[in-house]
């Protein structure tokens, strides 16, 4: 079952969504040639606090192993689930995905952004750029009446209309209540496949793009991802709610 959201919920969900973005935004702002991964997630902690969220990272089991950030911090070919660490020190030309997600009287935001850092070369800017077109693209297709498949396919066809890589093994999902929750919400697939989508559903939209080859490798710390190439990978997430027209996204920056 695909939860419903009441209009309650909905408000909730509202909430978490507008702290979760002024939480990236700020940490996103800190970015720059010197600053560890480490230095990023301390802020981020702070920020959580200032804000009263509380991380669905910090703390997430999978199996026996247990994540130590408060957000993840992908530098450069790592895709996602980056573990913060003193030794990642960021220099001009890398990139690095930022995805904080976080709960707020109970209910998740989840967003991503992938930050220049410095001058970085046109390629890479290109695979930062179309990825983040490509999550615009996702969200558009997410209108009642369509499917799963509607959002997933107009992502790819972004990723194949400029050469890029599609991750499949991670993937979008529902969000609400709980960090990940149904439905999943793959990067490729078919319009008119899957779930319908429906009014009061809220989803986390997240394309994973590649420079080179799709194929994933996974560290000896169970958590970092990377691309197997070792080439540059982008991450754009936003969280999303189903309406009965455009769907709204809930972890736009406010101004």
């Amino acid at each position: 079952m695909i939860p419903i959201k009441s209009i309650e919920e909905i408000q909730k969900m509202r909430r978490a969504g507008e702290v979760s973005a002024r939480v990236l935004a700020e940490v996103c702002e800190k970015v720059a040639p010197g600053v560890s991964t480490q230095d990023l997630d301390d802020y981020t902690k702070q920020a959580m606090d200032r804000y009263g969220a509380i991380s669905s990272s910090y703390g997430f089991r999978s199996g026996k192993r247990v994540f130590p950030g408060y957000g993840c911090f992908s530098v450069n070919e790592e895709i996602v689930h980056g573990i913060p660490s003193k030794r990642k020190i960021l220099k001009e030309g890398d990139i690095i995905s930022i995805d904080l997600a976080m709960s707020v009287d109970g209910y998740c935001g989840d967003n991503t952004r992938t930050v220049l850092v410095g001058a970085v070369p046109e390629e890479v800017t290109r695979l930062v750029s179309v990825t983040q077109a490509a999550l615009f693209a996702g969200i558009a297709a997410a209108l009642p009446g369509n499917t799963i498949g509607h959002i997933s396919s107009a992502i790819q066809k972004v990723a194949d209309i400029n050469h890029l890589g599609v991750v499949r093994e991670l993937v979008g999902h529902g969000i609400g209540r709980a960090m990940h929750e149904d439905p999943q919400v793959p990067n490729y697939g078919i319009a008119g496949k899957g779930p319908v989508l429906k009014p009061g559903m809220t989803l986390a939209v997240e394309p994973m793009f590649t420079q080179g080859s799709p194929k994933i490798a996974v560290d000896a710390d169970g958590w970092t991802v990377r691309t197997a190439d070792h080439r540059m990978a982008a991450h754009w997430e936003h969280t999303i709610l189903i309406t009965e027209n455009a769907p709204e996204v809930l972890t736009l920056p406010q101004k």
